[in-house]
């Protein structure tokens, strides 16, 4: 077995979630929970088929967000692994709980902007993931400080009142 790391391209900001699923059929389902989760939303779906013709399955409503997520599940090339990249202005938070929600899915390995690399095996059968390393390494330990900014800052983008 070969272990690697796979990192995922993207621009800055761009916010994606990277999961494991089982079938075929999530490609529809996820798209449809995005969809009535966020009415608008702009996001490029890429699946990785385990058996069969064995293809990146793709969906999404933006076209560059598509071609993103397409790029990073040939790059990870895990099967029945998906990757969802979010267009500007569209977070995680407002529809992780319906993409966990699809009876396909299986588990979320990270849903971030954050720069993040994906631990990949090999094998002579496939490649599977078996983490993330999801932006950096602590610094050190919130202060009181620390805290009175992070409560500033979610209220300040209206997570809090």
């Amino acid at each position: 077995m070969e272990l690697k790391t796979v990192r995922i391209e993207k621009p800055e900001t761009t916010n994606f979630i990277l999961g494991q699923t089982h079938f075929i059929k999530t490609v529809e389902d996820i798209h449809e929970a995005l969809v009535n989760a966020v009415p608008g939303i702009k996001f490029g779906l890429a699946f990785c088929e385990a058996s069969g013709e064995c293809l990146v399955r793709w969906t999404g409503t933006d076209p560059a967000m598509i071609d993103l997520a397409k790029r990073n599940a040939q790059a990870i090339a895990a099967g029945h692994t998906f990757i969802i990249c979010l267009g500007d202005g569209f977070f995680p938070v407002n529809v992780l709980n319906a993409v966990k929600m699809v009876p396909e899915v299986c588990r979320i390995f990270c849903a971030t902007a954050n720069p993040t690399e994906v631990i990949v095996a090999a094998s002579a059968q496939g490649r599977g993931i078996l983490g993330v390393i999801d932006g950096s390494s602590p610094k050190g330990v919130e202060d009181d400080a620390g805290i009175a900014r992070r409560k500033n800052l979610l209220r300040q983008i209206g997570y809090k009142l």
